[in-house]
């Protein structure tokens, strides 16, 4: 499902979108009056949307629709994007269902729109998970009683976590849960402060070339926390179509992707400390090459995002359990 019908296609490329956007984020000085104003994180320096940034993916399409994207700051996660979501400051993220369900627990301005398929085929690179010291006496997750496991609060880290943990017959409250963002867990890691860290984004595959041991991935639990992308209301207001060819744009570069992995690394700097070498860039050619390409939601991923809210509202992470029809965006014939 990476690319859309012709007819769709044609369809975006005529519409217009008439609604002034103010970006939060940077300078929009350049926008033209009328223009729809996407703002995005940096996308770092590997990975579709930093190719998007340097070839400039998205400025045709966008440009038909009278609308622009303006690039923003640097995120660890989506969690640590929580606030700029909430601003305004960004207005379309990437993500998964659990910082999101996290995130809702609270706003009532995001919609998810677009989403992935979980990863499972062995050979795709590192992806997330359980790492350790590599001289820590933790060898599997029974050992974990007792032990200080950073996770990100209501994030994908907390709930691998809690997932492995029921996996493994072991009661939450028995292994304590250390809340921080990936670069605060990535110091109290290397300063022995936590035990274990749940890595997640692109402080797993660092941290495992750094010599940190995996004891878990994420692909190894019956996961259903599909990664995926939001949209704030707003922009959605204005023109989803807007929405929709970001999405479109995005599902064929990933199909690109995974032709050509290589050309999607170091995509602004093969020196420096940006630039993958070794065995992360050996892993993030492998993750490109087996991703999974983003496609518009389907009926059956509603059951995975209430599985995703029952472990948490089962181990008191949130309150309730989120209504998955008011959570993703209704796009209504989906072709």
């Amino acid at each position: 499902m990476g690319t859309f019908a012709h007819s769709r296609i044609a369809r975006i490329i005529a519409a217009v979108g008439l609604v002034v956007g103010v970006a939060a984020c940077g300078s929009s000085a350049d926008a033209q009056d009328g223009d729809v104003v996407v703002k995005l994180i940096d996308p770092g320096n590997y990975g579709p949307l930093a190719y998007a940034k340097k070839h400039g993916s998205f400025d045709g399409p966008l440009a038909a629709l009278h609308a622009k994207v303006e690039w923003g700051g640097t995120y660890s996660s989506f969690t640590a994007t929580t606030d700029a979501i909430h601003s305004g400051a960004v207005n379309f993220a990437e993500g998964a269902f659990s910082p999101a369900l996290g995130y809702l627990a609270t706003s009532d301005d995001i919609r998810i729109v677009a989403v992935k398929d979980v990863v499972t085929d062995p050979r795709a690179g590192a992806g997330d998970g359980l790492v350790v010291p590599p001289d820590s006496p933790i060898k599997t997750v029974q050992d974990l009683r007792g032990k200080r496991v950073a996770v990100n609060k209501a994030g994908r880290g907390e709930y691998l976590l809690l997932l492995a943990l029921k996996q493994a017959g072991i009661p939450a409250d028995q292994v304590q849960r250390v809340y921080l963002q990936q670069d605060q867990a990535a110091s109290a890691f290397a300063s022995g402060q936590v035990d274990g860290w749940v890595a997640i984004v692109r402080a797993f595959p660092q941290v495992v070339a750094k010599g940190a041991r995996v004891v878990f991935r994420g692909r190894d639990l019956p996961s259903d926390d599909l990664n995926m992308f939001v949209a704030r209301t707003d922009l959605l207001g204005k023109n989803p179509e807007v929405v929709r060819t970001l999405i479109r744009v995005l599902s064929e570069l990933d199909e690109q992707e995974k032709a050509k992995p290589e050309e999607f690394q170091n995509v602004f700097a093969t020196e420096g400390p940006t630039a993958a070498t070794g065995a992360q860039l050996e892993n993030n050619i492998a993750v490109g090459r087996y991703d999974n390409v983003l496609r518009l939601p389907q009926p059956a991923d509603q059951d995975k995002l209430a599985g995703v809210s029952a472990v948490f509202v089962e181990n008191k992470v949130l309150p309730k359990a989120s209504d998955p029809k008011k959570v993703f965006y209704d796009w209504g014939d989906r072709k």
